[in-house]
């Protein structure tokens, strides 16, 4: 999706860059009430919302939707930073669009269940309902499916298939005070927003890099090559790759904090 020139009517290869001191004198504009400061930081940050939408593009969902809802995302993180934080922006802001799309994806979604797999389901609950008023219990998956002369894994796909969708958003448990929310009863090691936002940080912070640097760590961290490997392949001594790998790397370690 990325590749596509334009989305949203916008060239993105012609989407500008701010440097840190712009963002930072923007967003001092932008606190006094400068339209034009704030038109210039959005416009500033649309290569932002195009790098956490791709997290997204397997959704099925219309590019230029998402990327309209993520520059929403993108407007309530501008209307919200806070500077007196001490973090960049870029920080701030990821978590809000990706929560902006979560929101849109979650209103959005549309399941549809074919008519059969229906009527299973509903002559499942009569048969369920008759079995429990005559036998004062209710009857096992396994009874159940014999009474309907159907397999046991048909009948758990077609009891399943029409229940209502939990929301993440939806509340677990409310004490007066706070609220706990599905999503916060739910593990995810592998696909945080905190390792998205790392993501970013590290891509960011490797642009910032010479070519030689950038190419170093690359070979190093991604490709998994040794320092022998790449010397050769660079043409340098090991001593050079290491003395150029340690100065990257303290040079990103800087970057992204």
């Amino acid at each position: 999706m990325l590749n596509k020139v334009e989305i949203s009517g916008l060239n993105t290869s012609r989407l500008p860059v701010l440097s840190q001191t712009e963002k930072t004198e923007l967003l001092k504009r932008i606190k006094e009430g400068d339209s034009e400061a704030k038109e210039k930081f959005i416009n500033g940050n649309l290569r932002l919302v195009l790098s956490v939408i791709k997290r997204f593009t397997n959704r099925g969902e219309n590019p230029d939707d998402l990327f309209q809802i993520g520059c929403i995302g993108l407007i309530k993180a501008i209307n919200n930073f806070d500077m007196s934080l001490n973090v960049q922006f870029s920080t701030y802001a990821v978590p809000m669009i990706i929560g902006e799309l979560k929101r849109y994806l979650r209103d959005n979604a549309q399941i549809r269940v074919s008519r059969s797999l229906r009527d299973t389901a509903y002559k499942a609950l009569k048969a369920k309902t008759d079995y429990t008023n005559k036998h004062q219990k209710e009857p096992t998956t396994d009874e159940l499916a014999k009474m309907l002369e159907i397999p046991k894994e048909e009948l758990v796909y077609a009891l399943e298939a029409i229940q209502d969708p939990v929301s993440l958003y939806e509340p677990a448990y409310n004490d007066g005070t706070d609220t706990i929310f599905v999503m916060d009863q739910v593990s995810d090691t592998k696909n945080t927003d905190e390792a998205w936002i790392e993501d970013i940080a590290l891509s960011e912070a490797l642009k910032k890099l010479g070519e030689r640097e950038k190419h170093i760590i690359t070979m190093r961290f991604f490709a998994g090559r040794t320092q022998m490997e790449v010397a050769e392949e660079i043409g340098i001594s090991q001593a050079q790759v290491s003395r150029l790998e340690k100065s990257a790397l303290l040079s990103m370690r800087k970057h992204i904090k």
